[in-house]
């Protein structure tokens, strides 16, 4: 998942966290790492995990927001769930996703 919103990187990665932390019960944020250039760009990434029901385990969710292009893009990607070969999650890891989206949907360009 890859979209642009119009908020400073900072601002959009305490969003996604608010919603991914405190907005259910079992997601936490795992690590974070941030980059910032001499002209104030930054580069921020953080790992989020939640336990969903539905494949019966915990899946990740990895956030990566910049504004290199000076534009604040955010990039998202779960992974982690489904067994076996086939990795079938029933849509768990897109759900993860989402999550990213409805924090900042009132500021999607």
């Amino acid at each position: 998942m890859d979209f642009y919103v119009n908020v400073p990187p900072q601002t959009a990665m305490q969003m996604v966290t608010e919603e991914i932390v405190n907005g259910s019960v079992t997601g936490e944020c795992i690590d974070q790492y941030g980059m910032q250039a001499s002209d104030g760009r930054q580069c921020l990434v953080a790992v989020f995990e939640k336990h969903y029901y539905r494949v019966g385990n915990r899946l990740t969710l990895t956030v990566c927001i910049d504004n290199l292009t000076g534009s604040t893009r955010v990039h998202a990607v779960g992974g982690g769930g489904g067994e076996g070969l086939f990795r079938f999650d029933w849509g768990a890891s897109e759900s993860f996703e989402d999550a990213v989206r409805r924090a900042l949907q009132g500021c999607t360009r």
